[in-house]
């Protein structure tokens, strides 16, 4: 199953990342339009099951998911990687689903399924025919109800996460780079390890551990089910009702709060990578969580500075000074807290440290100026079109629908208040939030070099 590392909106920032990383330049498509208002119904089972659905006739397809309010931010500082794990293991099949049938039958009915995993969540989804929904529907039941956790599959994809570490991470260039990242942003709060874990707490496991894990946050109070596309809203309420009212219900999930004291000198760090030639120079701010009222600003920043060829540090630094190949703001959000990250690759025998001073120009104009009109215009026209990209597809939807109801305050709706508080943002505000967060003692500083 894939991982992708950063939450939802924030999944285009890891592709910007990668492009950055692989010395390409993104590129930057100004498009205004008209967001049509996401009709849904939503309402809960006896059991806890949240479940949401939205009917939409344009294609004969549906997205069946479910996400579960658990990542690697819930789990204990000896068993890291659980929450990934399982994202692997309930896969293996169930009462009614023999061991590695699972894929087979969706893709011998005509669809598609992944499954990843975040900080703050793990979320599973299958899109297919519209003819398949109560497919859809039964196995995600199954996987809810009565999975089949055993030594078998434990080692199984004990192996298969394993060989995923390997490539994502110990053998990907620039790969460790958010581990020495957030080991230094954060003290206290679980963010300060990344979702794959440990394989030793995996290795070290017991079977019990991962039943006992599987009991507690795989349940229906803790999920919610989302379902977008060509549907009868009535006939699917009733298909709802078949495979998930006899589900039992599960305890209701408490999430630990953690409060990181605030990072007042500027921390600097080297990190190694045996996989690279080409250094790096790193920053990162700790900032607020998804939901902060900020948060779209910083989102603007990072676009300003190097959202397309022709934003401000690809400009100065790629194109005239031409001393860095590759240079890359993106604001990270999850639940709790943030992370405000730029990155640049130097152009030959430049130094890191010129490309940290270059980086730091272009933030204290931001600081210091208000951002043009021209420039303002292009980044509403930008993010705006994201937001419609976001959900022009059916699983685009599902997500974003059940994400609002997970992560803001059960406010299912956000996905429907979205594009407003993109446009409610200012230049002043652009400029403030720049103050606030992006300041040197505020800092990681990180130097990525390769490792001899």
């Amino acid at each position: 199953m894939e991982q992708v590392f950063f939450y939802n909106k924030t999944t285009d920032n890891i592709m910007k990342m990668k492009q950055a990383l692989a010395l390409a330049a993104s590129p930057f498509i100004c498009l205004g339009a008209l967001a049509q208002q996401v009709k849904f119904t939503e309402y809960d089972l006896k059991n806890g099951l949240h479940v949401i659905l939205h009917q939409d006739k344009s294609a004969p397809v549906v997205a069946v998911s479910v996400m579960y309010h658990v990542g690697s931010k819930d789990e204990d500082t000896a068993r890291t990687g659980f929450a990934h794990f399982f994202e692997h293991l309930l896969f293996e099949g169930s009462d009614n689903i023999k061991r590695g049938e699972f894929m087979k039958l969706v893709s011998s009915n005509g669809g598609s399924n992944n499954a990843n995993t975040s900080q703050d969540r793990t979320y599973y989804f299958e899109t297919f025919p519209s003819n398949q929904l109560e497919l859809g529907l039964w196995l995600e039941s199954e996987r809810m109800m009565h999975p089949i956790i055993n030594e078998v599959g434990v080692k199984t994809q004990n192996e298969v996460v394993k060989e995923e570490k390997r490539l994502r991470v110990d053998n990907s260039p620039y790969g460790h780079f958010f581990e020495y990242i957030f080991r230094d942003l954060f003290v206290t709060h679980p963010y300060r390890w990344q979702p794959i874990g440990s394989m030793a707490h995996l290795d070290a496991a017991t079977l019990d551990e991962f039943k006992a894990f599987n009991k507690k946050f795989y349940g229906p109070s803790n999920g919610v089910l989302s379902i977008a596309g060509d549907i009868d809203i009535e006939k699917t309420k009733l298909l709802v009702s078949k495979y998930y009212d006899e589900i039992p219900a599960s305890p209701k999930i408490t999430h630990a709060k953690f409060v990181e004291a605030p990072i007042t000198k500027e921390i600097i760090d080297t990190g190694y990578d045996a996989n690279i030639q080409i250094p790096a120079i790193f920053t990162a701010y700790r900032i607020p969580g998804m939901t902060d009222k900020d948060t779209k600003a910083l989102d603007m920043v990072s676009s300003l500075l190097s959202g397309s060829g022709s934003s401000r540090l690809n400009m100065k630094m790629v194109d005239e000074k031409k001393n860095a190949v590759a240079v890359q703001a993106f604001n990270y959000s999850l639940e709790d807290y943030g992370a405000y990250i730029t990155l640049a690759l130097p152009n030959g025998p430049t130094p890191l440290d010129s490309l940290l001073a270059d980086i730091d120009e272009e933030v204290a104009r931001v600081q210091k100026d208000l951002i043009s009109e021209s420039e303002y215009q292009k980044l509403q026209n930008k993010f705006e079109n994201d937001y419609l990209e976001a959900n022009n597809r059916m699983i685009g939807v599902a997500e974003n629908l059940a994400d609002g109801y997970t992560f803001h305050n059960k406010n299912t709706n956000h996905i429907n208040e979205e594009l407003a508080q993109i446009r409610a943002v200012t230049r002043e505000q652009i400029r403030e939030v720049a103050r606030k967060y992006l300041n040197k003692n505020q800092r990681v500083v990180l130097y990525y070099l390769p490792k001899k």
